[in-house]
């Protein structure tokens, strides 16, 4: 079931994430309508907040985009499907780079962002398996990207202070739903 993305300016994206309990009741089927979901919006990356549940999980699949749809992507890299439950990066090093990015719960609007380009995260997979994984390049950057949202924090609150001025009217927009998107949103503020 293809679910409405929260957008900015709910306060469920400002929440950091409690942790999923083994006994969570129908998470294989809420991580299947978050993939329906993620990709019905042409998405790499969802993050439970986005679809209006503060919890610590999210979802990931960098093998869908090749170097040739986005150069970004290095030609090597084969990318990942991967379900992240009770996330937590352990360590983040290499060069720092700029980067852009964008987010689903914020449509329109993108920004460079510095990130270290390798990690190591330990998480419990779908099958509530420990896994301590390293990562690096674009799925590093689509996993910290998404690791953000379970912690409370989006990507524009590091992109530069001129450009959070450049774009503070369109975040605006976005809150009362003045923003044209093919993918199902729910907004906090109708007008």
């Amino acid at each position: 079931m293809i679910l409405p993305i929260i957008a900015f300016g709910d306060p469920v994206l400002r929440k950091v994430g409690v942790p999923i309990e083994k006994t969570h009741t129908d998470l294989i089927k809420l991580v299947d309508n978050m993939f329906e979901t993620m990709y019905n919006a042409r998405g790499v990356g969802l993050a439970a907040p986005q679809i209006g549940l503060a919890i610590r999980l999210f979802i990931v699949d960098s093998k869908q985009i090749s170097h040739e749809d986005d150069d970004r992507k290095p030609a090597d890299e084969k990318g990942i499907k991967e379900v992240f439950i009770n996330a937590r990066i352990l360590e983040e090093w290499d060069d720092e780079r700029d980067f852009e990015e964008g987010c689903l719960s914020i449509p329109g609007i993108r920004g460079d962002v510095t990130r270290n380009c390798k990690l190591r995260i330990q998480y419990l997979d779908i099958n509530f398996k420990e896994q301590i994984k390293e990562f690096d390049n674009f799925t590093a950057r689509i996993i910290q990207h998404e690791y953000d949202h379970i912690e409370g924090k989006l990507f524009i609150d590091k992109i530069k202070p001129l450009k959070k001025q450049l774009i503070r009217n369109r975040l605006n927009d976005i809150t009362i739903g003045k923003v044209d998107v093919d993918y199902k949103m729910k907004f906090p503020r109708r007008k």
